[in-house]
């Protein structure tokens, strides 16, 4: 029997919308204030969803302390508080959109959760964007 365990996290990041090769006309006509030259931020909530077999001794499909940990070690640890363009590698030459920070994740927890699990993170940039991410 399969089941879906789910970790929720938050954390609190700046960022800016813009694509290098446009011009400032052209960033600003399609990010609008996401494209301010000094930054925004977001609360961002995420939601860490791991399904797999149900194992018959413990009750668990994962064990949501060590979800916890790598969670808190492989993203809050890294980006809360930060500037996703300034502070952080993964964003250095990748726009910050919530669609990249989502496939981000995924693939930083994917490469730390056994394949056998499948994985989906959603971001909550605001209580209305929201991103979903599986690797498909």
């Amino acid at each position: 029997m399969k089941a879906t365990v789910i970790r929720k996290t938050h954390f609190n990041a700046a960022h800016r919308l813009h694509v290098p090769t446009w011009t400032d006309a052209e960033n600003t006509a399609f990010f609008g204030p996401c494209n301010n030259y000094n930054y925004h931020g977001h609360n961002y909530e995420l939601e860490v969803s791991v399904k797999g077999d149900i194992d018959p001794i413990t009750g668990y499909v994962y064990d949501m302390g060590k979800l916890n940990k790598l969670i808190n070690t492989h993203v809050v640890d890294k980006f809360d508080h930060k500037n996703l363009n300034l502070d952080t590698v993964e964003f250095k030459n990748l726009n910050p959109s919530a669609e990249n920070i989502a496939m981000v994740i995924w693939k930083t927890l994917r490469a730390a959760i056994d394949t056998s699990f499948e994985l989906e993170v959603t971001l909550y940039e605001t209580p209305r964007n929201i991103v979903k991410f599986n690797g498909n």
